[in-house]
């Protein structure tokens, strides 16, 4: 493929959100991957690699991060990427008004408020946290560096807001249809090999795969497994990865009956999470054993699994006072996870001969699910999501108890908290990540969720590429793709 040539990506979605919102929908990030560049990025094995940041040192209670920027890098506007533009793209991010994302205002304020940023010159800077971060690449990694001038002209138009020192520069945003960018000729990774690159919907899984058959788009994301089977492997990569986003129920630990840990240990010993994913998911997933995925940094992959003891789990719920029988009250969207419905279902039939019972209360309106969720209005469980690709934010945002972060509902372990403030604290990331291995076992014998399954997405690309694989956070990294 030359870099006079286009690629075609088709995707379930189609959308260009502000570039310092959060989200973690890969459709969009792909976008955002092409377009911006941050100060680290995250490489093919889930570490962290330099980006427009060259090179940085962390002070020993990680609150002190200081960054040699690289040289020389302007924006697509021609405005120079210099230390002053960070600076201002940083202090936007910690704005409480802003990374908002289904209803969760000041995503990344919470751990950003209170932060110095200076300019030391114009290719360094030194920021300065409130409290101790060491995982703040979690946070960086979403931080694009989008051009001062562009932010100040747009008002609320995000196309002329989408303006970065990406491999690719934005030339045309249908939202909902179509996004197309170019080629960045100056980009510092050197030019891209495609000079072009289109973005276009795909309604289902199954015309994806038609369109990527009749050479409609070079990569298809998010097809449907049965028909991407019938694609002939000697002209097509087929390639089925782990999504990392965990699904699950959250459980409303602030009150009877699921403040009592006794009955959370017995629902998550009480399902089958294989025939969860052989029924509701036909097979499209993997049993989910803990508070993050098996490809998350600090999942504990040597923590012995959940295995389905329905003797053990009606102990647990007589002993909590249960044994004659308890009615749940679930609060469940009827999508995202657009399963959602038939995994209540499915989950009811299978508590049933322990005397479990559903009240079901569905709501079609997500954003409003949303908003119940953060308000802690869900009943007494509710079918989650929980999406970030960091340990670190998980713990913060939906379980430490001091924090009450938008999607906590209730838990509280001070075990837990106590080692997680010691990972705030500890720059070594090997040892960081034994301490959120120990977090994983905590949570295991202490859950605050019912662990469900992750889904595994199927993605296809023209051509044979045996030696491409998925970045281990599910994105589709336009500046590795190997067409």
């Amino acid at each position: 493929m030359t870099k006079t040539s286009t690629i075609t990506i088709a995707q379930p979605r189609i959308a260009l959100d502000d570039p310092h919102a959060c989200t973690d929908a890969n459709d969009v990030l792909t976008v955002f991957g092409a377009l911006f560049d941050a100060l680290v990025r995250r490489g093919r094995d889930g570490a962290y690699e330099p980006a427009l940041a060259t090179s940085w040192t962390v002070s020993d209670d990680a609150r002190v991060y200081t960054f040699a920027l690289r040289q020389g890098v302007r924006f697509h506007d021609g405005e120079p990427c210099d230390a002053q533009a960070v600076r201002y793209c940083l202090m936007r991010m910690a704005r409480p008004d802003m990374g908002a994302t289904l209803g969760a205002p000041g995503v990344y304020s919470q751990y950003l408020t209170g932060m110095e940023v200076e300019v030391l010159d114009a290719a360094n800077i030194r920021v300065t946290l409130a409290q101790p971060i060491a995982d703040l690449f979690d946070i960086l990694a979403y931080g694009h560096i989008v051009s001062p001038r562009a932010i100040e002209a747009a008002g609320d138009d995000l196309v002329r807001r989408a303006v970065g020192t990406g491999p690719y520069r934005l030339t045309a945003c249908e939202p909902g249809v179509r996004i197309e960018a170019e080629a960045n000729p100056d980009h510092f990774d050197g030019p891209p090999r495609a000079g072009r690159i289109v973005w276009t919907k795909g309604e289902t899984g199954a015309s994806r795969v038609a369109m990527l058959a009749a050479g409609e788009a070079d990569i298809a994301n998010g097809l449907d497994p049965q028909a991407a089977a019938q694609l002939p492997a000697a002209d097509f990569t087929v390639q089925d990865f782990l999504a990392p986003t965990a699904i699950i129920y959250m459980f409303n630990a602030s009150r009877a009956p699921l403040a009592d840990p006794r009955l959370r240990l017995a629902l998550n010993l009480a399902i089958d999470r294989d025939a969860l994913v052989a029924r509701v998911l036909k097979g499209a997933g993997t049993p989910l054993h803990g508070f993050i995925s098996p490809v998350h940094y600090g999942a504990d992959r040597s923590a012995p699994p959940f295995v389905q003891d329905r003797a053990r789990a009606r102990r647990l719920i007589a002993e909590a006072g249960h044994g004659g029988g308890l009615t749940l009250d679930v609060y469940c969207p009827t999508r995202l996870p657009d399963e959602a419905q038939a995994l209540t279902a499915e989950v009811e039939a299978q508590l049933a001969d322990l005397g479990i019972r559903f009240r079901v209360h569905p709501e079609a309106d997500r954003t409003h699910y949303a908003n119940q969720v953060r308000l802690k209005a869900i009943h007494d469980l509710c079918v989650f999501d929980s999406s970030p690709m960091s340990a670190f934010r998980v713990l913060h945002e939906k379980i430490d108890s001091r924090v009450k972060g938008a999607w906590w509902e209730g838990y509280a372990n001070r075990q837990v908290e106590a080692v997680l403030d010691t990972a705030r604290r500890t720059v070594d990331p090997a040892a960081r990540e034994d301490l959120y291995r120990r977090c994983y076992r905590m949570l295991q014998q202490d859950p605050p969720w019912l662990y469900l399954y992750n889904h595994r997405r199927t993605i296809g690309l023209a051509g044979r590429h045996p030696g491409w694989a998925m970045r281990a956070d599910g994105v589709l990294d336009v500046r590795r793709l190997p067409l």
